[in-house]
């Protein structure tokens, strides 16, 4: 991976035209890209039997969100149409 899309934080092109056509390594490799940003969106809080408050991850929620990842992935259309 380049300096640039380390800075940037950006998905290598490549790695997103293989994730695209199936390839199990690439989609992964983008899952664990979004890994923070699906926590974050899976991010709970809860109520202890004293009533104090805690942040907690809801599984299924993040599962939900991999899942829904996952086939935006495969359904994305990497082809490039200049003439569009």
């Amino acid at each position: 991976m380049t300096k640039t899309a380390t800075t940037n934080n950006l998905l290598p092109y490549p790695v997103i035209v293989l994730a695209a056509g199936g390839d199990v390594d690439a989609i992964n490799a983008v899952l664990k890209h979004y890994e923070g940003y699906i926590a974050v969106l899976a991010t709970r809080q809860l109520y202890d039997d004293f009533g104090n408050p805690y942040l907690c991850v809801d599984e299924g929620v993040k599962r939900r969100l991999e899942t829904k990842l996952i086939t935006a992935i495969l359904n994305f259309d990497t082809s490039f149409d200049a003439a569009a």
